[in-house]
Parts: C-alpha cells; sequence; structure tokens
C-alpha cells in the first residue's frame, strides 16, 4: 500500500502516464522539447549576430516582425494543410524544413557572410514552417491519446514549452559566450534529429472528411465552424482578453526604473517570473486529470491571472511583484491546459488543425496587440493605471463573456459540447 506522501505526489506532480505508456507520444514530446530548446537558442544568436552587424536596435526589432508576420499569415493556412494531407507526412516535411533553415544559419555564421538580409529571411522561412508544424502536430495528440490523457499530455507539453522559454535563451546565451553563434546555431540543427526522428516514427495520419465534405480543408469553413461552437469559440475569446488585457510585459522596462529604481537585470527578473510560475503549474498539474468542469477552470483561472496582473500594478517591494508575476503564469498554464483539452475533445477531427491554426494567429498576434495596448494607456495615464486598469479589464470581460455564453461555464468533459 502507498505511503501518504507517495499518494500525495501522485496526485499533485504531473502525471507522466502519457509519457510512460504512449511511447508515440514519448517520442513527439521528447523531440519537440529538444527542438524548443535549440529553437531559443537560436532566437538569441540571430538577435545578438544582428545587433552586432548593425549596432542598431531597430534592426534586431525587425527579427521579430519576420517572425510574427508569417506566423499570422501561415497559421490559418497551416491548420487547412493539416486537414487536407497526412498530417505525419506534413510534421515531417515541415520539421525537416526548420532543420534545413538551422543548417542554412549555421552555414551562414561558419563563412561569415555578415548579411543581414539573411537572417531576416531565414527567420521569416522559419516562421512559415513552424505555423504549419504546429496545427499538425498539435491535432495529432487526440489520435496518439486517450481524451482522459489529453490534460495530463497538455500539461506536460506546458513543462516543455516553459522549460525551453527559460532555460533555452539562458543556454543561448551561455554558449554563444563560450564560444559562438556557429555553435548555437549547430547545436539547433542537431537537436532538430529527435524531433524528425519521431516524426518519422509516428503511423500514417491520413485526412478525415465529413460525409459528403469537400476532399480539401478550406479556412473559411473553419472559421464558420469556431463562429457556431460557442464552447470552442470561448477558448479564444477567453485567450484573447488575457493576453491583449492582462498583459503587461511591454512596460517591464518602464516600471523596472520607476517602480523599482532598477535596470535591466530587474526587467529580466520580471520577464523570467510569469515562465517560472507557468513552469511550476505544469510541475504541479497532477490535479488536472480529475476536473471535469473544464470551462470553469478556464474562466477561473484567467480571472486569476487578471487579479494578479492588476495587484501586481499596485506596487509593493520586487519580491511581492515576481510572487504576483509567477502566480499569473501559474493561472495561465492551468487556463492553456483546458483551453487546449477542450478544443481538441470537442472539434470533430477534420477540423481540429484549423482550429490549431486559429490558435497559432491569437497567440501570435494576442501579445502584440495586448503590448499596444498597455503601451497606449500608459502614454494617456502612467504605467500603473495601464496595469492595474488591464488587470481589472480582464477580469470583467471573462465574467461577461461567461455570463454571455454561460454554457461554457457549465461544459463538462464527460458529456463535450462544442
Amino acid at each position: 500500500m502507498p505511503s501518504a506522501s507517495k499518494r500525495l505526489a501522485k496526485a499533485v506532480l504531473a502525471d507522466v502516464t502519457p509519457l510512460r505508456e504512449f511511447p508515440d507520444f514519448r517520442r513527439l514530446w521528447f523531440g519537440h522539447s529538444v527542438s524548443s530548446l535549440g529553437q531559443q537558442m537560436t532566437a538569441v544568436a540571430v538577435a545578438i549576430q544582428v545587433y552586432d552587424l548593425t549596432e542598431s536596435n531597430f534592426a534586431v526589432g525587425l527579427v521579430g516582425l519576420c517572425s510574427v508576420v508569417p506566423l499570422i499569415v501561415f497559421g490559418l493556412l497551416g491548420g487547412a494543410i493539416a486537414d487536407s494531407l497526412d498530417r505525419r507526412l506534413v510534421g515531417l516535411v515541415t520539421a525537416s524544413g526548420l532543420s534545413a533553415v538551422s543548417i542554412v544559419l549555421a552555414v551562414q555564421a561558419f563563412l561569415d557572410l555578415g548579411q543581414v538580409w539573411l537572417l531576416y529571411a531565414a527567420v521569416a522561412v522559419q516562421s512559415a514552417f513552424f505555423a504549419v508544424n504546429n496545427p499538425a502536430r498539435t491535432s495529432m495528440l487526440p489520435k496518439l491519446l486517450p481524451v482522459e490523457r489529453l490534460p495530463a499530455a497538455n500539461a506536460l507539453n506546458s513543462i516543455a514549452m516553459a522549460l525551453a522559454m527559460t532555460v533555452g535563451p539562458m543556454l543561448g546565451g551561455l554558449v554563444i559566450g563560450l564560444w559562438s553563434f556557429q555553435a548555437a546555431y549547430l547545436i539547433d540543427a542537431i537537436a532538430f534529429s529527435a524531433a524528425l526522428y519521431a516524426m518519422w516514427r509516428l503511423p500514417s495520419m491520413p485526412p478525415t472528411r465529413a460525409e459528403g465534405g469537400p476532399r480539401r480543408a478550406s479556412v473559411l469553413e473553419g472559421l464558420r465552424f469556431l463562429r457556431s461552437r460557442p464552447n470552442v469559440r470561448m477558448t479564444f475569446s477567453t485567450d484573447i482578453v488575457a493576453m491583449v488585457f492582462g498583459m503587461p510585459r511591454a512596460l517591464f522596462p518602464a516600471m523596472a526604473a520607476t517602480l523599482y529604481g532598477g535596470g535591466a537585470t530587474t526587467v529580466g527578473l520580471l520577464v523570467a517570473a510569469p515562465a517560472v510560475g507557468s513552469l511550476a503549474g505544469g510541475l504541479f498539474s497532477g490535479w488536472l486529470g480529475r476536473v471535469q468542469r473544464q470551462g470553469r477552470a478556464v474562466v477561473l483561472a484567467v480571472i486569476a491571472w487578471g487579479t494578479c496582473v492588476a495587484v501586481f500594478g499596485l506596487g509593493g517591494p520586487l519580491w511581492l511583484g515576481l510572487i504576483l508575476l509567477a502566480l499569473a503564469g501559474c493561472a495561465d498554464t492551468i487556463s492553456m491546459v483546458f483551453r487546449n483539452t477542450i478544443m481538441q475533445v470537442a472539434t470533430p477531427d477534420e477540423m481540429r488543425g484549423r482550429l490549431a491554426g486559429v490558435f497559432i494567429v491569437v497567440v501570435a498576434g494576442g501579445p502584440r496587440l495586448g503590448d499596444f495596448e498597455a503601451g497606449s494607456v500608459a502614454a494617456l495615464s502612467t504605467e500603473r493605471i495601464s496595469v492595474v486598469s488591464g488587470g481589472l479589464a480582464c477580469v470583467i470581460l471573462v465574467i461577461a463573456l461567461s455570463l454571455r455564453w454561460r454554457g461554457f461555464w457549465r461544459y463538462d468533459a464527460r458529456n463535450p459540447r462544442p
């Protein structure tokens, strides 16, 4: 009979059953985790190399533009491709493309070409491949796992993402400092072999089509489906509200200086705190698989996110601000796990790729709109007012949405309705 401490650990710590019992998912998770670390190293390397070549902050900022535009443009298209073709083939081809881009970056660094336009082009192509790869990979999960294991699988994916976001840039900076850009790019290219192997070992996943449906998936058909399915639509609406009104990252540099009297180190701590909280949320996610009222969990998690952000904006010592941001990141992980699970379960297989494509657009565009909202309000008032009002707006709007579409509050994982 297991001891009380073992039972507690099993109830609280991340459920690794999907990794232990499902080899295809285990390989896919490991491959994605390793390649994501490499991609974050590459992101740091590109930014540093562009600055070394140009000594221009504007030139570095253009790297972000070259990344986000293809994500938005190809996100919806990538979802339609994932619903039209064998998802394993789509994943394999796009992972190969991502690997090839990493090799190009490594080659240009070894040859010391010093061409900024080549770096911009590589980042844009890389984002386009990712925008097609991600919907295909995400929509595979319900084919690889039983429904009851999807919350645990999504929590494990959140751990991989949080680790990549926190450890990847640090590793990138360390590798560049100890060796060179070439080493960072080369490690990324090698890391993609894990993702390629995982895709290669997957079974064929030909497209599923509704009876009498067209042979080629339509982007507009996916948007019409989303418009007519309130519960699935709410998973996107709540995320947009959280990202647009409750994402104060654009104000971190100003708040580090005016609120905490710090510099670049303080900015780094503020940026890292939500990711650390997100990682903690994933590591202590064992209880998520027992939650049946998943729509209610999303609403409460987004309310917690907005509340933590609003309280953070009121000020206080730095340690308190970091704790509040970490709690917000933890709440975001809980929301993400259930939003992804609802989308995967309540959406028919022939639509999952397109819905995952819409998710890419939301993830890519939402934070940028949030930066604009936070900066605009701060310019008209103060940083504190911007953060507090944004957090409160997030809470109020999510409550209003849940009152307007009450079915989402009652959504039951045992009887999923889109």
